[in-house]
This record gives C-alpha cells, structure tokens and sequence, in this order.
C-alpha cells in the first residue's frame, strides 16, 4: 500500500513540474500576438474640424496577407477596460450599425466586398465621446471561425 502512495505522489509531482516548465510558454503565446491590424489614426473632431469627441478610429491591414472581412469580429478596451460595444464582422455590407452597440458605422475599402486586402484602410465610427485625447486604445480582432486572436494593437488617442 505504501509503494503504491509513493508512486501516485511522485507521477503528481511529476505532473506539477511538468506543469510548471510549461506555464512560460503559455504566457509567452499571449504578448506575442501580432500587430497585423493597426489603429493609425482616431479623430476627435466633427468633418469641420469641430471639437465633438468623434471618436473615429481607422485601422490598416499591415500584413502581408488578406482575410476575409466577414470571418473577423473586434474587441476594443479603453485604458484597459474592454468597451460595450459590439462589432460582429469587419465586413461593411454585413454590418448593420442598428444591431451593434457603440458603433455608428463600419466602412473603408478593407470593408468593402469580401476580403479585407493587405494596406486595406477601415474606419469604425464609435458613439460619440467614447475616446478622449490621451486614452489609451487597444484594438483586439479575432478570427469568427477559431476564436482565436489574430492581432492586437495599442493606440494612445
């Protein structure tokens, strides 16, 4: 009975080094996520140069690859807290700004048709005041499909 404890002691504390070797590497997954789509720009002012919180952020296609618009959905945080706000889809013809929450409107040319092309320029129109000039934004966008996240990116407003 004895050698049978001893054994089931040291396979758990085996399992718990192992463990323990491979926690880095799953932190080390997260803070390597790519800045594939990156905020470039987020205006405060109305079209006349009015100061009205627009808060309209455009976002470009850094990478080298396409992707298919409607298979992508976006996270925003504001000074790391994520924001209400839903965007479902980068695709211009799916989105329907009645549905999404914080979002008036979701357009450019990466939103138009099918894919969203390398150097491809969205612009999401959040309600008005969600940004202030100095917050920091992050923009997370996840593939629909796998759930997993394909870029993050970091914007001071």
């Amino acid at each position: 009975m004895g050698g049978i404890l001893c054994i089931a002691i040291t396979m758990m504390l085996a399992v718990l080094v192992l463990l323990f070797f491979q926690m880095p590497s799953f932190l080390l997954q997260d803070s390597e996520v790519p800045a594939i789509f990156k905020i470039t720009n987020i205006r405060h002012t109305n079209e006349n140069g009015k100061l009205n919180y627009d808060s309209y952020m455009v976002i470009v296609n850094s990478g080298a690859k396409s992707y298919e618009n409607q298979n992508l959905y976006a996270k925003t945080y504001k000074n790391d807290i994520p924001l209400d706000c839903v965007i479902s889809t980068m695709n211009g013809h799916d989105f329907i700004s009645s549905q999404h929450f914080g979002v008036q409107n979701l357009a450019g040319f990466g939103s138009k048709g099918a894919t969203w092309y390398s150097n491809a320029m969205i612009w999401i129109d959040y309600t008005d005041t969600t940004f202030h000039p100095g917050d920091e934004i992050t923009l997370e966008v996840y593939d629909n499909k796998t759930r997993q996240i394909l870029s993050r990116h970091t914007y001071t407003a």
